[in-house]
């Protein structure tokens, strides 16, 4: 390896300007310009392939869509109402307000794609709800419902199995069927760690909340409940798309909002539009740089050096599930996930293909264990979003959440050697990978 070609330039130069502090996407794309320019070419090219990756990509659309719903939801109270169904589920059980937590995510998860919204969208709430009366320790609190908003871009929608779709040229829809057993799963997971904290640390049982007051309950929360339903009958009934349903799940927020709660009017509609859109340019940003990263490492043929590596220690296909793992659990320490996805991702597909490994169980695998890199310190987006809405210690949240990180790091080689708790449910319904 030539450590002084182009290339080699250009990966020192993202490395140098992400530890000086300029955001991923600026270095990436600073990166991929000093490298046509070292390379001798021509330096339109940079935009041609952020453009023509952009234009060509219909199923993007669907980043700002979930988005926007997911601040509408917020709005509208929507978020509140599922919280107070949730916990006349589970709140009577020992350390129930964890369960709720968890409860919660699993349906939000339906609706949003994404786990900074979960955890953004009701964080706040959550933690002040289990926090009242030191009820739960702050840091615990602050860990739980960091892990939990996890669950959201596992269960469909996922706004990053969309961004696995674009780089993999892999059904959105049947991505979004593979993630619902895994998202169960590392759900269930959860559920068992705050069962066992709760008993290790006597957390408090809820009072249960008496049965005459469950219809009306479940009337308040029922536009959020059907929701998740509306989406998926919708994708999986071929009446829509992945990103056509992310336009409904808008328009169904909107239209909750304004005519059943009445509690937002334009103004408030007008905040969530520049919330999302921000949110969007951030990721968009994200995306164009790794388009324009991408015909780098394509030119420099690097998945295929890649794959000549992995085939000179002939791995099989488990070895190297076992290894990309690895790989990325270590990567989710340092990198923002749609970085790995964009950047790193393109580099395995060819050789999981060439392994013979299904690139839906391939995708969900590898999203679930990205977004376990979103709760793993030292860079882990949520624990510093935990930490700004509780005020909790950093280094208190990361204790309490390392339980968590087991649990789902355990569900991780589940899903990563039982293929089948992928893709049953895609071949159910009709999936012929």
């Amino acid at each position: 390896m030539n450590f002084l070609s182009p290339f080699s330039i250009s990966i020192y130069a993202i490395l140098a300007l992400a530890l000086y502090g300029l955001p991923i996407g600026y270095a990436m794309i600073a990166a991929t310009i000093l490298y046509l320019l070292l390379a001798g070419l021509d330096m339109g090219l940079a935009a041609e392939q952020i453009m023509n990756g952009m234009l060509n990509s219909y199923v993007l659309l669907a980043v700002p869509l979930f988005l926007f719903s997911a601040e509408l939801m917020n709005l509208s109270k929507m978020t509140d109402h599922l919280l107070e169904f949730c916990d006349m589920l589970v709140g009577r059980l020992r350390g129930g307000l964890g369960h709720i937590n968890v409860v919660q995510s699993i349906i939000f998860s339906g609706m949003s794609g994404s786990a900074i919204a979960d955890l953004a969208g009701t964080g706040k709430v959550q933690i002040e709800m289990m926090t009242k009366n030191n009820r739960y320790p702050l840091s615990y609190a602050a860990a739980i419902t960091a892990a939990t908003a996890v669950i959201g871009p596992i269960i469909p929608p996922s706004i990053p199995m969309v961004v696995y779709a674009l780089i993999s040229d892999t059904s959105v829809g049947y991505l979004f069927l593979g993630g619902v057993i895994p998202g169960l799963l590392m759900a269930a997971g959860q559920m068992v760690v705050n069962h066992y904290m709760a008993y290790k640390r006597n957390f408090p049982v809820e009072k249960p909340i008496p049965l005459r007051e469950w219809p009306a309950i479940t009337w308040r929360a029922f536009p959020a409940l059907m929701m998740p339903v509306v989406l998926l009958w919708g994708i999986y009934g071929g009446v829509m798309t992945p990103t056509e349903a992310a336009a409904v799940a808008a328009a169904y927020a909107f239209i909750v909002g304004i005519l059943w709660y009445r509690n937002f009017g334009m103004r408030e509609t007008y905040g969530a539009v520049v919330t999302s859109a921000r949110a969007t340019a951030s990721i968009g940003m994200l995306i164009a740089s790794a388009l324009a990263f991408n015909y780098v490492v394509t030119i420099e043929q690097i998945p295929e050096v890649v794959k000549s590596l992995l085939a000179g220690y002939q791995l099989s296909a488990n070895w190297f599930l076992f290894w990309v793992n690895i790989i990325l659990l270590v990567l989710g320490c340092l990198l923002e996930g749609t970085t790995i996805i964009l950047v790193v991702l393109p580099i395995f597909i060819p050789t999981a293909k060439a392994l013979g490994i299904d690139l839906v169980h391939f995708g969900v695998v590898t999203v679930f264990n990205i977004m376990i890199g979103l709760v793993l310190p030292p860079h882990g987006l949520l624990l510093f979003i935990a930490q700004a809405i509780s005020g909790a210690r950093l280094r208190d949240i990361i204790r309490d959440m390392m339980p968590f990180v087991y649990s789902m790091v355990v569900a991780l080689f589940i899903i990563t050697y039982f293929p089948e708790t992928v893709l049953w449910l895609p071949r159910l319904l009709g999936y012929k990978g």
